[in-house]
């Protein structure tokens, strides 16, 4: 297959024009180009580019001085010229050098993925948390990269203000970057606390994490458990800040589920590194719900990415339910069939037709009555009004009302164990088995 050239993607709005590169290194079994090509386009699309046109190149080395060789730079060169683009956005991670050089072979601004995706969640980041960690990942990012070039970091959400200056402003300008890292580092260590805090207080309440790539359906099936208004949208990391909410229906005791940022292939790892906090929500989690777009041409690809990303979280031993959404938009049924036979105890979902979300209540439930432990109670008649007090801290399983008294099947959280025991050795004690 030979490189591709597109034509204009749009040409309408007045965003900054963008020209997309996708990579296939042929030495490493990169995956396909069409899929790479996509979602990069979403993702420029996302950060409010204008894709004017884009290249698919098979590279079968790399450049170090440019990554790219001295032909695909001229007519990287050629097609920025005749498109009058702003900006060439490539699909890997160039080093500080690489990134410098093409900017001056170019003569325009030049990003690589990991910046893309920075300034897409800079552009979603919502709470003081996620604003200072992405605002700490993008610093320390654009820190070795500091050009005359660059001017086009002052126009960012929360940006940093340089200039098109010269060598001594550039010195001065990171000198002010590493004192403003120092900053948020500091602040990011007091947000943590914080959050450790909060999930010291919620540690006997169980909780599920809902994971998986990004823009698979995690929010409205989030929806559809809790009745959150949490965001919907066709967007790649539409929802940034991890949302948490009581699952209703069906659950005796509060089970917490958290909506957590999608995943994605080559994600910054200081990206990773400040958010911490965040991840732990993962990390932390009693039960993943593992959220595949089962429509999506790369599924598979994107499963395999999420589950390296969870090992790589932390999240190795964690029990995982599959979840294969948006069944009714799969135009083939043996792509599904086929996925099935990998995972054949996935739940099939769809938020559109509701197909699937009682099962998947009933999976959590089912995970939830795992840790609960066992206790059989008799009570006499004249205990009766135990029962009350006892069914605030246990599940009835079972009610019996024999001729001598009740019997109650219990089933409760191991930290309820003392209040329960507290209850039933009263004034009046009840027989436990």
């Amino acid at each position: 297959m030979n490189d591709r050239w597109r034509e204009p993607i749009s040409a309408e709005n007045k965003l900054p024009k963008a020209i997309l590169v996708g990579i296939e290194l042929l030495r490493d079994g990169s995956q396909p180009l069409d899929p790479s090509l996509e979602e990069l386009e979403g993702l420029a699309t996302t950060a409010n580019y204008q894709p004017v046109a884009s290249f698919a190149l098979r590279l079968h080395g790399v450049n170090p001085k440019t990554f790219l060789g001295s032909g695909k730079v001229t007519e990287l060169r050629e097609a920025v010229e005749l498109r009058g683009a702003d900006t060439v956005i490539i699909d890997i991670n160039l080093s500080p050098g690489q990134n410098r050089n093409l900017e001056k072979a170019l003569n325009c601004r030049v990003i690589d993925r990991s910046w893309l995706i920075l300034e897409i969640f800079s552009l979603h980041a919502q709470s003081r948390e996620a604003k200072t960690q992405v605002e700490l990942a993008r610093l320390k990012y654009a820190l070795p990269r500091l050009t005359r070039m660059w001017g086009h970091l002052s126009r960012q959400r929360g940006g940093i203000g340089l200039r098109e200056v010269g060598e001594t402003q550039i010195q001065l300008d990171r000198r002010m970057i590493r004192e403003q890292i120092h900053k948020l580092e500091i602040k990011l260590k007091q947000i943590d606390k914080e959050k450790q805090t909060q999930r010291k207080q919620r540690r006997d309440v169980y909780r599920v994490a809902l994971v998986g790539y990004t823009n698979v359906g995690k929010s409205s099936i989030m929806n559809c458990l809790t009745g959150a208004n949490t965001l919907v949208e066709d967007k790649l990391f539409a929802t940034l800040d991890a949302t948490t909410r009581k699952v209703r229906k069906n659950f005796p005791f509060p089970i917490l589920l958290s909506d957590t940022v999608g995943l994605i292939n080559k994600l910054p790892h200081d990206l990773v590194a400040s958010f911490k906090s965040t991840l732990d929500e993962v990390r932390e989690a009693d039960l993943l719900i593992h959220v595949a777009d089962i429509c999506h041409p790369d599924a598979r690809n994107q499963m395999e990415i999420a589950e390296r990303l969870l090992r790589e979280l932390g999240a190795r031993e964690t029990e995982i339910v599959w979840v294969f959404n948006k069944v009714d938009r799969v135009p083939d049924r043996d792509l599904l069939s086929d996925m099935i036979a990998l995972h054949p105890r996935a739940i099939r979902t769809s938020c559109k037709t509701g197909a699937g979300i009682a099962e998947l209540r009933q999976a959590i439930v089912r995970h939830y009555e795992k840790r609960l432990s066992s206790m059989r109670v008799n009570l006499d008649y004249s205990q009766s009004g135990l029962v009350p007090a006892i069914r605030k801290h246990a599940m009835v399983v079972r009610a019996d009302y024999g001729e001598e008294g009740i019997t109650l099947d219990l089933k409760f959280e191991p930290g309820e164990k003392t209040r329960l025991e507290r209850i039933l050795n009263g004034p009046a004690q009840a027989f436990v088995s």
